[in-house]
């Protein structure tokens, strides 16, 4: 149980990381048709984790701090897993 509370987790913060390196693209100037169906495929998948915390975490001009916070919370919940067992 505790390793695939591990894996989803890992799995997850490979997903944030992919989803912020393409926005990082999209805002270069890269919008080839690959990279915009698998940034919005990212973004569907990763809206139910981004949502509640949008709602809490205040609108940084143009920097979207959702997912730097969502990445925190990956780490402190992997780090009590960790710890439990």
């Amino acid at each position: 149980m505790k390793d695939l509370a591990l894996l989803i987790i890992n799995i997850l913060f490979l997903t944030i990381l992919a989803h912020a390196l393409l926005s990082w693209l999209l805002l270069a100037g890269v919008r080839n048709d690959t990279v915009m169906r698998l940034y919005q495929t990212i973004s569907m998948a990763l809206d139910p984790i981004y949502r509640p915390l949008r709602r809490v975490i205040p609108a940084a001009g143009m920097l979207d701090l959702t997912p730097l916070i969502a990445i925190i919370v990956l780490i402190i919940l992997q780090r009590a897993i960790v710890s439990l067992g």
